[in-house]
This record gives structure tokens, sequence and C-alpha cells, in this order.
């Protein structure tokens, strides 16, 4: 078996206190979201394929491991480990809708032992044991470092962006597309996005997050390519504060398996039984 896993910007550690927040806003029911068009087919085109690298096409389950390092440390003693089950492919000539969910139990530290996340296309919810039932949480939401929900629970950039191809430029030693994404509704947790996808492999190698300004929020970047399942994937992102350049957070990914997801894991009304 192989032990990385490639990053599909999945996230999900919850503090209690969330469930004061007001739910995120919900805009489009599944049905509405499977209908959305891209202008640029090409930068839709590339995104799509970039998926493919973050993720395969059919159900599968791994480990994420979150490290934060701050102020030239590693802070182990803060680290998070997340066992994640996970849907995310497009429509095709096999599937009728596309899937975008994710189903996050958390594994340690022991205090979060019983948490757990679901995440269904611009919906995310949460359970714990302490509560009565599973709430409704926003993935703008920091879950350790400069991780939020939103980075570690499946993004779907094209439904969630409209996309633009801006062209090719160098980054680093590769040649990348650079491509424009513009959030659709205000649920979705970033702005503006800069997304650059090596030309030819279809590795995404760098991701711009900005404010409605246009300013630098954070930085994430895709390394450590391994294959999985017969194809290269990144086993490593790393999210870095965009005002201290010492202070990042490591998801490294691990443990790959298929799996097959029975739909009632991808119900809400079940997290309290999955949490167990």
């Amino acid at each position: 078996m192989h032990r990385h896993l490639l990053p599909l910007l999945l996230s999900c550690v919850i503090f209690p206190a969330w469930a004061a927040d007001k739910p995120p806003e919900i805009t489009l029911d599944r049905q509405q979201l499977e209908q959305i068009t891209q202008e640029d087919s090409h930068a839709r085109e590339i995104i799509r394929r970039a998926d493919r690298v973050r993720a395969p096409e059919q159900p599968f389950r791994y480990t994420l491991t979150l490290t934060e390092h701050k102020n030239g440390q590693d802070q182990l003693d803060k680290q998070q480990v997340l066992d994640v089950s996970m849907r995310f492919y497009k429509p095709d000539e096999q599937r009728d809708k596309g899937e975008a969910r994710a189903l996050v139990r958390f594994v340690s530290p022991v205090r979060d032992k019983g948490k757990v996340l679901l995440s269904d296309l611009d919906k995310m919810w949460y359970y714990a044991p302490e509560l009565r039932r599973p709430i409704p949480i926003s993935r703008q939401q920091r879950l350790l470092g400069q991780v939020s929900n939103g980075d570690v629970v499946a993004a779907d950039f094209d439904y969630s962006y409209v996309s633009t191809l801006i062209g090719t430029e160098a980054c680093g030693d590769k040649q990348c597309y650079k491509l424009s994404l513009t959030r659709r509704w205000p649920s979705v947790p970033y702005p503006a996005i800069l997304y650059w996808v090596e030309v030819g492999t279809w590795h995404p190698q760098r991701i711009d997050f900005l404010s409605t300004e246009g300013r630098l929020i954070k930085r994430s970047r895709y390394s450590n390519y391994t294959e999985v399942l017969g194809v290269l994937r990144p086993a490593t992102i790393v999210v870095e504060d965009a005002l201290r350049k010492d202070n990042w957070t490591t998801m490294t990914y691990s443990n790959v398996v298929l799996e097959s997801l029975p739909e009632s894991y991808f119900q809400k009304d079940y997290l309290i039984r999955r949490s167990q």
C-alpha cells in the first residue's frame, strides 16, 4: 500500500465555540450546481485535469496530518491527525452527477476523538459528542495555523469560481498555466485565487488566496509528488502565512486506499453514528 496521498485541499478541525457562528450562506442546490458553465473552456479543462491529479475518480480514504511551523519550530504538541473519506469527481458518461463530498473523523489529539465533519458541495456540518445534533459551520473558520475548513475539505474550483486562463509563465524551474479565479457566491471562502498548474503534467504547483481588494491572504505550495494509485500526486501541501514568512502549516497525506462508501456515510443525520 502506498503511504502518500494527494492533497485535495480538504480541512477540518473545529472548536466547540464555533457553534455560535452564523451558518454559511447557501445559494445553490446540487441540481443547479450541475448546470454551472465556464465561459473559458480552456481554463475549465486545465482545472478538471488538475482535479484528477489531486484526487482519483473513485471513492477513496486517507490519513491527513496537520503540523504547524511557528517561529522556526514545528509545533508538534498541536499536531492533528484526520481520517478522511471522499468522493470528488465530475459528471461523465458513467455518472449523471458529480460529487464533492467528504467525511472527516478526528483521530488525534485524544481530546478531538469523536468529532466529525461533513462537507457536501458548499454546505458543511460539524458534530461532537457534547452536541445534541450536527450543526452547520463556515468554511472560513481556522483549523490549525494557516489552514481553514475550506482549505482541507474538497475545494471544487470548477463549481465555486469563474475561471480565466491568463497565460503561461515560469514557476520555479517549470512552465505553468496561470489561472485567475473569482468566486461565484458569498459562501465561497476566498474572493479570488491565482492558480498555477504545470503545463503537460497538469500538476498543481501553487495557489495564492486573495482578498476582495486583491491582497494576498495566504499561499499554498504543492510538493513531494509520489505515485499513488498509478498517478503522480502531491503528498504535501505547505500553507504559508502571507504576513509572517516564518509561519506555515504542512498538510501531509498518507495511507490512501480506494473504498466503497455507502451513501448513508454522507448524510448529516448519520454523523452521530460515524463518530463512535
